[in-house]
């Protein structure tokens, strides 16, 4: 029951033994488990690492556990800092990644990996998307994680979508769940939906990225700024990936002309994901960008949930979300 906050089953019956007999020693605890003293010892030292067993006051010499609502604090702040640590680890490679590949393609612009095409700069991304525009014959499937689009840029789309869906190509488009906000967006999508081309939305995307014919793949370098240049990859394995991933994606994504709904807890799911967001350690700045949303409206969902669950820290209100089923 405790193995995902860190206690393997061994070391849970041993906790439990001691909170339902704190009188117990070594060998009475593996009498009644039906284990080694080893056993017992080896789980008495796990427990003491997580804080979850301290010395008696009463009883100089022997150990105690902790209750459980304060051992169950002590396992969920620890897992939280894991996860915080993670996704910084996380973060961090990702920016190697991107900084690996920028430099790899300033050093060699003119070399050509099987299966790797490097573009930068924003004309020759260009160019080479409206080639694959001409060329895609049977399917165009987008991942549109940035937020709200300018009217400028759909009206730049528009003639390259219209011509695509009037050549029978089908289109699949999963935006931001924020883009249902933005009225000259959603206008764009229900006009391209009565041409046949189908969207829907998501509370966040892992990457921008296009796949045509599902066989080739155009995704940024740089997710934070996708003008400075971009891959087109075209190797079989890569593709399996990219199309498997769209598929995950697109199967839980909402279609963008149905209304938002709230889960049992009452959260929308920009809402549920926002607390996930605030719970891992994530700053206002950072959930924005995850959600496509300005800084203000990102600060404005962590302080309603904050409010909601009565918390006063980041911190705070991941306990509560826990406590509360919000979060699993």
């Amino acid at each position: 029951m405790l193995t995902l906050l860190g206690l393997d089953r061994q070391t849970e019956a041993v906790y439990r033994a001691m909170l339902a007999h704190p009188r117990a020693g070594v060998a009475e605890i593996a009498d009644r488990l039906g284990v080694e003293r080893e056993a017992v010892r080896a789980g008495l030292d796990q427990l003491s690492e997580l804080a979850l067993v301290r010395p008696s006051y009463e009883e100089p010499g022997r150990l105690r556990a902790v209750s459980p609502d304060v051992g169950m604090e002590i396992l969920l702040a620890r897992q939280q800092a894991e996860l915080a640590a993670q996704q910084q680890r996380i973060e961090a490679s990702r920016a190697a990644a991107a900084q690996l590949i920028s430099e790899y393609a300033d050093l060699r612009p003119d070399s050509s990996e099987p299966g790797v095409e490097q573009l930068v700069g924003l004309d020759r991304i260009r160019e080479r998307l409206s080639l694959l525009h001409r060329e895609v014959e049977h399917e165009v499937m987008v991942f549109a994680p940035d937020g709200e689009q300018t009217p400028e840029n759909l009206e730049a789309s528009r003639p390259l979508d219209e011509a695509l869906l009037r050549r029978g190509v089908r289109m699949r488009t999963v935006y931001l769940d924020s883009v249902r906000n933005s009225p000259h967006t959603v206008a764009y999508a229900e006009w391209l939906s009565e041409l046949g081309r189908q969207a829907r939305t998501a509370p966040t995307l892992p990457i921008r990225m296009i796949i045509t014919d599902r066989s080739t793949a155009v995704i940024p370098v740089n997710s934070d700024d996708t003008a400075a240049g971009a891959v087109v990859l075209t190797g079989q394995g890569t593709l399996t990936a990219l199309c498997a991933l769209f598929e995950s994606v697109w199967e839980t994504a909402k279609p963008l002309g149905e209304r938002g709904r709230r889960d049992e807890c009452g959260l929308t799911d920009t809402e549920s994901t926002a607390l996930k967001l605030l719970a891992d350690g994530f700053t206002d700045e950072a959930i924005a960008k995850r959600l496509g949303v300005s800084h203000r409206t990102a600060r404005r969902v962590a302080t309603g949930l904050m409010e909601r669950l009565g918390a006063r820290s980041r911190f705070e209100a991941g306990v509560r979300a826990v406590r509360e089923g919000w979060l699993s």
